[in-house]
């Protein structure tokens, strides 16, 4: 049930040159749209964050149904709509990825987008981790050393803070959880995100509703506010696509390094365009944290060559 390109030629399993540079522009397209998402965000900052949640929900639809209409995937919905278990597990994956999605909109409204990409750059570290917690997943020994020091980036923050980074664990922790949640889901990638999108409109138009009822709703005022919340569904449908075929035709190793493009683009967008204030703190929790990625992804690439 998974969503394929057109069929392309392999070596020994591996990707060919044509399918290897095909996957590379999905990929490299699909982190730099999400690196440069904070500025769609700040310019709908004046919005609620949860109203731009409902419309991210709402315009995503009709671009992840022309998607499938155009691959000839519309049998895997009525397939998974027939299915209690697919509809109930991608209920709990629209559950999560839905606070991901508030989480982020809301940190960028009110300035607090270096947590964000701290976050997403954090969050490969909680999958290692959390792969060892609860699927008994062996670590190497720079892999321990890289999860250590995230959680000492993460006790730095607390301490110049006074309390959690929240924004930061609870994207990391949101995103690694769908992520995995999300590869047990029956069904491809393109369809998985239409039923996600699907099973939250409901909720998602009546709060526009409600909105619009009491005279609160931005979307049917302003002309300005109804470009930018109907934009609001492509710049979510479409990096996730870009994406999805590009995870397809590359190595793992490769969308490994490529993941942390995204997150390098958000905290420069935050610093130098957003101005928001990098101290010390910060500085030393980065490159803890710069320094544990660099481990984690010289394992993974240790661990491949040893294979």
């Amino acid at each position: 049930m998974q969503d394929r390109p057109a069929p392309t030629q392999t070596v020994g399993g591996e990707p060919t040159d044509k399918e290897a540079t095909r996957g590379f522009l999905f990929a490299l397209s699909a982190y730099l749209l999400w690196g440069l998402l904070p500025l769609y965000m700040k310019a709908a900052a004046h919005i609620p964050a949860m109203e731009v949640l409902a419309h991210r929900v709402l315009w995503s639809i009709p671009i992840a149904g022309i998607v499938l209409l155009v691959l000839g995937r519309t049998a895997d919905i009525r397939q998974a709509i027939r299915s209690p278990r697919t509809m109930a597990m991608a209920a709990v994956t629209a559950a999560i990825i839905s606070v991901n999605w508030g989480v982020y909109v809301w940190a960028i409204a009110v300035d607090r987008t270096v947590e964000t990409a701290l976050g997403y750059y954090i969050n490969p570290l909680v999958t290692v981790a959390l792969g060892a917690l609860f699927l008994g997943e062996r670590l190497d020994r720079m892999q321990m050393i890289a999860i250590g020091l995230a959680i000492a980036a993460v006790l730095i923050l607390t301490i110049e803070q006074g309390g959690l980074p929240w924004v930061s664990l609870v994207l990391a922790f949101s995103f690694a959880a769908y992520g995995y949640l999300r590869k047990t889901l029956p069904i491809g990638p393109s369809q998985g995100f239409f039923l996600e999108v699907m099973i939250i409109a409901p909720i998602a138009l009546a709060y526009v509703m409600w909105l619009w009822s009491r005279g609160e709703g931005h979307f049917l005022g302003d002309g300005g506010n109804v470009g930018l919340l109907m934009l609001a569904g492509p710049v979510t449908a479409i990096p996730l696509i870009l994406y999805a075929f590009g995870a397809k035709l590359l190595r793992i190793s490769t969308i490994g390094i490529m993941q942390y493009i995204a997150p390098t683009m958000v905290a420069f967008l935050a610093v130098f365009v957003f101005d928001e204030p990098f101290g010390t703190a910060r500085l030393i929790a980065f490159a803890l944290i710069w320094i544990a990625l660099a481990l984690y992804t010289w394992s993974k690439f240790f661990a491949r060559k040893a294979a």
